[in-house]
């Protein structure tokens, strides 16, 4: 069982790394999509929003989807259908096209998203011990590829097309290959269990709490990616090509600590990593609203890059133990479908709440915002907490019916 364990985790860390690529070459050529279909600056923000709102529409899709089909399954094959609608934004010449593809694209990055942490959340259950991180660090390491291709298309000013191409050919095989390791929840590899016979009972009430770090969470990262460059160049005074260097700075940083923050969750607990990435994404806020230059913004967005980077792991982490704990293993994976709404929630209200904010005030003092809404983590980091189980500890333990049923069936 430990040999489908690492496998499992091998080839869903693989999964979360070709998501990262294939989400980043779309959003970091957006210019080149608009020029190429000849959106409007006005139409722009429709086809933009779109994508989470059908995102959102595959999620709670997938709530449903897994009481009779297996996460790994519906993993399997909404990976591919990303990769094809990311080719197919690049193939197309029409804006009718373009905005199937992004349909298209959106409904399938809903299923694959909620389908991904729902087999990173029971491989967590699985291993007994904190692993959901590293799984979101390989989705960060995806980003700096997918946006570091994205730069080599823009730099030889090559077609979409022929910038896509050749990323899809390589991910797709091998996202197909690799999905023959996935475990789910019950331990089964590659998709032969039944179905999660997850629960459509979990009480919003006890999802609350996670729903609004979750929301608040990506109103951070959404002010991040959509407002750093322009922040730094405006309102800082740094040259454009400067201002490029945050958003890559934010990655990097973002990816560093992922990578550790497993470590961090095992030696301090959840709640503690939690609490601590609240904070210091805080103070990144801070300071990016109170930078007398590019430098010193520079720094906040590194800061911040190593506070949010913790929450949203260990936010599916949670809910899935506590749906898990209290309406049995299968209402984990409704809960994640559920939670994994919220994710589009905050990206949608993150961008132009703080362009508001900034037109009608200043851009200075709509930083402070989502500083608040961070630090509104630190009245729910309780709910973090592993619950004490028959051991008489706090730390996640393996279930016994998880890890056997994937060798020997028992």
């Amino acid at each position: 069982m430990t040999d489908v364990l690492r496998r499992g985790r091998a080839s869903l860390a693989f999964g979360f790394f070709a998501q990262g690529v294939a989400f980043a070459l779309l959003v970091t050529r957006i210019p080149a999509i608009q020029d190429r279909y000849g959106v409007s600056d006005a139409l722009l923000p429709a086809f933009l929003a779109a994508v989470p709102i059908l995102a959102g529409v595959g999620s709670v899709t997938t709530e449903r989807l897994v009481r009779r089909i297996p996460p790994s399954r519906l993993l399997r094959w909404s990976q591919p259908v990303v990769l094809l609608a990311l080719l197919g934004v690049g193939a197309g010449e029409r804006m009718v096209e373009l905005g199937l593809a992004l349909a298209v694209f959106g409904l399938a990055v809903g299923v694959l998203d909620a389908s991904m942490n729902m087999l990173g959340v029971s491989l967590q259950r699985s291993y007994g011990r904190s692993i959901m991180l590293s799984f979101h660090a390989a989705f960060s390491l995806g980003g700096i590829v997918g946006a570091s291709l994205a730069w080599v298309g823009a730099h030889w000013d090559l077609a979409l097309f022929v910038s896509y191409l050749p990323v899809v050919v390589v991910l797709l095989p091998a996202a197909l290959v690799g999905s023959r390791w996935y475990v789910d929840g019950g331990g089964a590899a590659g998709g032969e269990a039944e179905g999660s016979g997850a629960s459509g009972h979990v009480a919003f009430k006890v999802l609350l709490p996670f729903c609004l770090v979750m929301t608040f969470a990506y109103i951070g990262d959404s002010t991040v990616s959509n407002w750093s460059a322009k922040y730094l160049q405006d309102v800082l005074g740094s040259s454009e090509q400067l201002a490029t260097v945050p958003y890559n700075v934010y990655m990097v940083t973002t990816l560093l600590g992922r990578a550790i923050g497993d470590f961090g969750v095992r030696k301090f607990g959840a709640v503690v990593v939690v609490r601590m990435g609240a904070l210091v994404a805080a103070v990144g806020f801070v300071v990016v609203a109170a930078a007398p230059g590019a430098w010193v913004g520079m720094l906040g967005f590194t800061l911040l890059g190593l506070g949010l980077c913790v929450l949203v792991p260990q936010t599916f982490a949670a809910a899935g133990r506590m749906a898990s704990e209290k309406y049995g293993p299968g209402a984990s994976d409704a809960a994640v479908a559920r939670l994994n709404v919220f994710n589009y929630v905050g990206f949608l209200i993150g961008s132009p709440m703080v362009g508001a904010l900034g037109d009608a005030w200043s851009y200075r003092g709509a930083m402070l915002v989502p500083m608040v809404l961070v630090l509104v983590t630190l009245v729910y980091a309780r709910s973090f907490a592993a619950q004490p189980d028959r051991y008489g500890g706090g730390h996640e333990r393996p279930r016994t019916a998880d890890v056997g049923r994937g060798s020997n069936g028992l």
